[in-house]
């Protein structure tokens, strides 16, 4: 699904749809190198062992379980591209 163009910064929404569309065209190899230069290691331990966690307490398995870090991870990621596009947000 492709935006339309517009003037202006991108909002939350657009760079969503822009970081999927992206995923969507990268290979595993890309994205390995991606989350190596952009993703702290303490933070992919952390979610590693917090999905885990969450899993084991939330007696989850399968599809479930093996999600979990990446929606974790898509969503650092998320808030990494936010952060340099639109920079720090006034409410914080």
């Amino acid at each position: 699904m492709s935006l339309p163009e517009r003037e202006g910064r991108p909002n939350s929404q657009e760079l969503a749809w822009g970081l999927t569309e992206l995923f969507d065209e990268l290979s595993v190899g890309s994205i390995n190198e991606m989350l190596a230069k952009n993703v702290p290691m303490e933070t992919i331990e952390f979610i590693a062992t917090y999905s885990a966690e969450f899993s084991d307490e939330n007696e989850l398995e399968g599809d479930a379980r093996r999600g979990i870090p990446n929606l974790l991870l898509l969503g650092y990621l998320m808030r990494v591209v936010e952060e340099r596009v639109l920079g720090e947000p006034e409410d914080a």
